[in-house]
């Protein structure tokens, strides 16, 4: 019999993703981890900037440190002039208007806020993508999932590279599809793809964008993977904002934008992992409560209602204990960050800036992909890990 499989469930969010490399961080160093050890994670699901971090991590499982500290450093290296682009003529389509006149591919030129070319150099150039297929073959790493809005259909599509000694059960849900593939390139790049803020992506000929529209924490997947207990790292405060907010005239589209990105993209966490709570408390009592043939007849009706039984997993989460939002604004008001800013993108965020403008935190915190703001969340990140030593001690059994 195989050791367990410990899952690592990273949710999408922007640049606060930064926050989830300093969690894996203080994890490895909580449990003294170096590269010669064996990995703490066997199964990696990622959506969004989750789907980044993970593959990076899967890529690297044959390292007990999953060789993190390079995966801080790709965050570090993030500057605002290169990664925080603006480009009007992209965000208003002329670019995909010029690339059919030039005969170019639009693909390239699709309509966004950000110019997407460094967020696809830092994916291409710091995943490794050949070790990444032979940890698959080797078993090494069982199981990695991606998650992508497949924008035809509004179902969210799960792109598994499983090791092929290893089952993916898919899901029932008519939501959302399974699809057993080797993971690459464009799979990240359609799952980090933000609407408006960066384009879609095509993906086996068809168009995809970021999976957290309405899938970002991808418990489900890491357990139909194979994962018997899961770390889970959310993107939102625990309490959400600190303070209520009044809105005495119509929202502008900085404040809509921000709001509907926690909407879709964090919102949805606390809940799914409500959900999982109730099924571990509901399978405790059904095990305590029925004789292993009544057991067996309720994990075949779930095995044919939902493709796998109910299981009580084991979870370890981690949430910032300070709102990223505020971080940002707090980044965003020194002088020397708003420098380094072009003017549109200075316009775009300065509001964030303000001491009275708390409502428009959210967006800055998404989209700011700048070093100096990832050294601050991945410390944050680091010393919220530190923090639960103790149970991630438990958690990997002393």
């Amino acid at each position: 019999m195989s050791p367990p499989s410990t899952g690592l469930v990273l949710s999408g969010g922007g640049a606060r993703g930064a926050y989830e490399v300093g969690v894996v961080s203080g994890i490895i160093e909580v449990l003294g981890l170096g590269p010669d050890d064996p990995a703490p994670f066997q199964v990696f699901a990622g959506t969004s900037v989750g789907a980044i971090n993970a593959t990076y991590l899967a890529g690297h499982v044959h390292q007990g440190d999953l060789n993190v500290a390079g995966l801080r450093q790709v965050w570090h290296d993030l500057h605002l002039q290169t990664h925080l682009r603006v480009d009007p003529l992209r965000l208003m389509g002329l670019r995909s208007r010029w690339a059919r006149f030039l005969r170019d591919d639009p693909r390239r030129f699709g309509p966004s806020l950000l110019d997407p070319a460094p967020l696809d150099a830092v994916v291409t150039e710091a995943v490794p993508w050949r070790r990444l297929r032979e940890h698959t073959e080797s078993g090494r790493l069982r199981g990695l999932v991606v998650a992508a809005l497949h924008i035809a259909t509004g179902r969210t599509t799960m792109f598994a590279q499983i090791a092929p000694d290893r089952v993916f059960a898919p899901s029932k849900d008519p939501r959302r599809r399974a699809v057993r593939t080797e993971i690459g390139i464009p799979h990240v790049l359609a799952s980090a793809a933000i609407p408006a803020v960066f384009p879609a992506r095509r993906v086996e000929g068809a168009w995809y964008c970021d999976g957290g529209l309405r899938f970002n924490t991808p418990i489900a997947p890491a357990i139909r993977a194979g994962a018997d207990r899961l770390v889970v790292v959310s993107l939102m405060h625990p309490h959400g904002p600190d303070h209520d907010v009044q809105l005495d005239e119509y929202p502008n589209p900085i404040f809509l934008m921000g709001k509907v990105l926690n909407a879709l993209l964090l919102d949805p966490v606390n809940y799914d992992l409500q959900v999982l709570d109730r099924f571990n408390r509901l399978v405790e009592v059904l095990e305590a409560s029925l004789e292993p043939h009544e057991l067996k007849k309720v994990e075949d009706v779930t095995r044919r209602d939902r493709g796998m039984p109910y299981r009580r997993l084991e979870t370890l989460v981690f949430r910032p204990s300070r709102d990223l939002g505020q971080m940002a604004s707090e980044h965003l008001a020194r002088e020397s960050v708003r420098q380094e800013m072009g003017w549109v993108g200075s316009w775009l965020l300065r509001r964030a800036a303000r001491k009275d403008a708390t409502w428009e935190d959210d967006l800055a915190s998404y989209v700011l992909f700048d070093g100096g703001f990832a050294d601050e969340l991945i410390a944050l990140g680091h010393a919220d890990a530190l923090a639960k030593a103790e149970l991630i001690r438990a958690f990997w059994g002393g």
